[in-house]
This record gives C-alpha cells, sequence and structure tokens, in this order.
C-alpha cells in the first residue's frame, strides 16, 4: 500500500513517515561534554569564561559584582545567565552586595532583551543543587529566558528540537550594544 506522506529513510532505520532534523551540534550538552568534574574554580567553565575576551566568551556585559553571559545552550534566542564572579554556589552564600547586583542585572537584562527583542515574557530563575537541575551546580547562576507567545510550537514540544534564528555572537552583539 503506497501513502503519499510516506518519505523513505534510507540507511538511518526502520522507515517511517518521520522526517529527522539533525542537531549533532547539541551532543555535546547531552554527553556532558567540558562539564566540570568538581567543584573547584580551576575546572569551572564558567570562571574560564572570565578570562577570555567578551566576544569569544558571549560575555554580555560586567559589572562589580557579577556578570551576564549568554547560554551556550539556549532555550531561547537571548537566554541568558547572570552569575557572581566569585565562585559560589549556594544563594544564601551570596554577599547583600551580590545579591543586590544580581537583582539590578537581572532587571536590566529584561529590559535589555525587550528592547531587542520584544520579549512577551520571561522565565527567571536558578537551579540550586545538582538534584534540583543545575548543570553546573558550583558556580551559582541565574537563567533569564525570554518568552514569547506560541513559542513552545511543535518544534520543541514534538521535535524536541529549538530553532534559533540567529547566531550566538550576533545576540551577544545586539545585547552588548543595547546594555550600555
Amino acid at each position: 500500500m503506497s501513502r503519499p506522506d510516506f518519505v523513505p529513510q534510507d540507511g538511518i532505520g526502520v522507515p517511517d513517515a518521520l522526517q529527522r532534523l539533525w542537531t549533532p551540534h547539541r551532543l555535546a550538552y547531552v554527553q556532558g561534554q567540558d562539564k566540570p568534574e568538581g567543584d573547584d574554580p580551576e575546572g569551572c567553565p564558567f570562571c574560564r569564561l572570565l578570562g577570555l575576551p567578551d566576544e569569544e566568551a558571549l560575555i554580555v556585559a560586567r559589572g562589580e559584582q557579577v556578570w551576564a553571559v549568554l547560554n551556550l545552550y539556549p532555550y531561547n534566542p537571548g537566554h541568558l545567565m547572570v552569575l557572581p564572579y566569585r565562585h559560589v554556589a549556594d544563594y544564601p552564600d551570596l554577599s547583600v552586595e551580590e545579591t543586590a547586583e544580581l537583582a539590578e542585572f537581572t532587571q536590566h537584562a529584561m529590559t535589555v532583551i525587550r528592547s531587542v527583542s520584544g520579549a512577551h515574557g520571561f522565565n527567571i530563575g536558578m537551579n540550586q543543587g545538582v538534584i534540583a537541575g543545575a548543570g553546573i551546580a558550583a558556580h551559582l547562576h541565574q537563567h533569564i529566558v525570554p518568552r514569547w507567545g506560541g513559542d513552545a510550537n511543535f518544534m520543541p514540544v514534538i521535535g524536541h528540537t529549538k530553532v534559533l534564528p540567529q547566531l550566538l555572537g550576533e545576540t551577544r552583539a545586539l545585547l552588548a550594544a543595547a546594555w550600555k
């Protein structure tokens, strides 16, 4: 029986009607490549970024106590994180100054992201500890994820794939320029 919606997938297993959107660059994240082994600052990818040029490290802005960087594996375009310079894991261990600037950076990031992308809303939060979902639990980081009406379309829901319309370097340049 011939089906008009059937597309043969020779060479990739059992033929079916599904199309594949291959994202091999995501395998590094899935497999935990470059994930720190311990809790030391020497192995921390966030601490390592601080020694790189902002463009290369995708750093959007630097403050006195905290800094903002694009997420290398974003949920949505403009997904960034605010982190203290100090390698600290637990939110209650932040100083008063770090806590205040983290809040100020979060507010400013929302304003900047709205100005360059028209975000309709945001998910903001931090995963405290591995058991809570922190990928890099040893260095506290707060996620700021812009959201738009209808952004949970079939790609991430059904296809488990996120389509990002802009390269991270271009997103960083837009946000960094608007940050000032």
